[in-house]
């Protein structure tokens, strides 16, 4: 059977076709809940639909996985590092297909979705390397002939729910390092997202089937709320990693934390960068527009505040505004488009309420403040002069709309930064070392990503990625991020015939 559109005849190559299982269990594709449609938000057309799973899917699913774990941790963790290393080479050999698909269904620039799944493949990389580096530590013991030890084992399942603004790369961050930990994965996509959740799946069943490896080590499902909140409530799922918005990740949180579980969150972003009165004016406006309109403003890590020293306000204003003309707007997959589509009607709804909201406060809108009369769900990209102390900016409006707004002092600048209840991403434009380190530093920007003379989004896969407060506090990707999907045991031998008790206790 074809698709409706010629165009879409590449989602073929990536094993879809216009009528799809969504669900992946036991290592067998399945689907027993409703049909939907995934849309094109470039145009509001169907791409192909997706039986989601059941509640009884999720059910038969689980208890393979529940068995698949106990096979999936006692295989050696470079054996498990020489499957992740398959799945990157799998993923580079779609990687154009996948980066195809990205763009189509979730709206963002042909380059970013192809450098979506291209993080993926970097994880890969990093999650090979790190299964020969799951160190622990050996500790001197105060008692003789005594040996203190740290070891590091599986959790066992590792439970992902993703978003729509990154419907693959953070399931590449999560399920890379818990794979080479030894934990199997049960990944629940974006409800909207879900060609890319079966796509990505069908790559790594591949390669378990490939090496005659359960299929459960890899579970997933397209579905809605009620299959997030199986995942929240099983006591077979030790870690729950969940990217959304604070609101949805606090109901989560607490679901977990009622069952004694973890959770790794992803939350909310309202991320803020700094142009001190030294810094290069055109790196600074080149930034912000990467930073404000890339991914049109869906990235948990869009720049959303612009705070310029008064020195020099209206110098990058009157740049930022020039290059703002120069943003093309248009189909995603077609060359020199910089600003696609929001991914859904109701985001473009949303945008709508935001600007209205702005305009009842007579706020003043520079640039753009409409979206744009076609079929698909296209906004102008918009900047608005405010106040620091306006209510709209302590929220997150998911849409490319900048807030500028000016001040005097560092002081000043790093409090503006840290009054908003999100923490995630933060940036300063300056040349001076001074001012570089008192941001970085204790009475600095009080977010997880703290950049320089960057944008505050496009983060590199090595660091450990996520933010505080309203953010969540996870750590995810790079760096130690790894230590969150294993269980830490301090372990103390005694290998001599005496039994002399710590902290020099003398009992009987």
């Amino acid at each position: 059977m074809s698709f409706a559109k010629k165009e879409y005849e590449f989602l073929k190559e990536i094993g879809l076709g216009p009528h799809n299982l969504g669900c992946y269990a036991s290592g067998v594709w399945r689907g027993n809940g409703p049909v939907i449609t995934s849309i094109n938000p470039a145009n509001n057309q169907a791409i192909a639909e997706v039986t989601e799973a059941s509640t009884e899917d999720y059910e038969e699913g689980m208890k393979a996985c529940f068995e698949a774990a106990k096979t999936w941790m006692q295989i050696p963790a470079p054996k498990r590092g020489e499957i992740v290393r398959q799945i990157g080479d799998a993923l580079r050999a779609k990687l154009q297909q996948l980066g195809r698909l990205v763009s189509l269904e979730m709206g963002k620039i042909l380059a970013e979705g192809i450098g979506e799944v291209q993080e993926i493949i970097d994880m890969c990389d990093f999650a090979v390397g790190l299964s020969r580096q799951l160190n622990g530590s050996i500790i001197p013991s105060e008692r003789p002939n005594h040996m203190m030890l740290e070891m590091w084992n599986p959790l066992g399942i590792v439970g992902v729910i993703t978003a729509f603004n990154f419907p693959c790369a953070v399931l590449g961050w999560n399920a890379c390092l818990a794979l080479v930990c030894g934990d199997c994965v049960v990944w629940k996509g974006a409800p909207t997202t879900p060609l890319i959740t079966i796509a990505m799946t069908k790559i790594v069943a591949g390669v378990l089937e490939k090496n005659n490896l359960p299929g459960a080590i890899f579970t997933s499902f397209c579905g809605g709320a009620e299959i997030g909140q199986a995942i929240a409530k099983d006591a077979c799922i030790p870690l729950v990693s969940f990217t959304g918005s604070s609101k949805v990740g606090l109901m989560v949180q607490k679901t977990v934390n009622e069952r004694f579980g973890k959770c790794l969150l992803e939350l909310s972003g309202n991320n803020a960068i700094i142009v001190m009165d030294d810094a290069d004016i055109q790196l600074a406006a080149r930034s912000v527009l990467f930073a404000a309109v890339g991914t049109a403003g869906q990235r948990c890590t869009t720049c959303r505040r612009l705070l310029l020293h008064e020195s020099i306000y209206q110098r990058v204003l009157d740049q930022l505004l020039e290059v703002y003309k120069q943003v093309k707007i248009g189909d995603p997959l077609l060359s020199g488009t910089l600003l696609g589509p929001l991914h859904t009607r109701a985001a473009r709804e949303n945008f709508e309420k935001g600007i209205e909201i702005i305009k009842s406060q007579a706020w003043k809108i520079l640039t753009g403040g409409s979206a744009i009369e076609s079929e698909g769900n296209f906004v102008q990209p918009t900047i608005v002069e405010i106040s620091p102390n306006a209510d709209v900016v302590k929220e997150e409006l998911f849409a490319p709309v900048l807030y500028v707004m000016k001040f005097q002092t560092l002081k000043e600048a790093i409090e503006i930064n840290n009054s908003v209840p999100q923490g995630l991403s933060s940036s300063m434009f300056t040349h001076k070392p001074e001012v570089i380190f008192k941001w970085i530093g204790p009475q600095g920007s009080d977010c997880g990503i703290v950049n320089v003379n960057i944008p505050t989004n496009g983060a590199e896969i090595g660091g450990a990625f996520g933010g505080e407060k309203g953010t969540g506090g996870g750590r995810e990707a790079g760096s130690d991020s790894w230590k969150q999907y294993m269980r830490r045991s301090t372990c103390t031998i005694n290998y001599g015939n005496e039994l002399p008790l710590a902290q020099g206790i003398n009992f009987g």
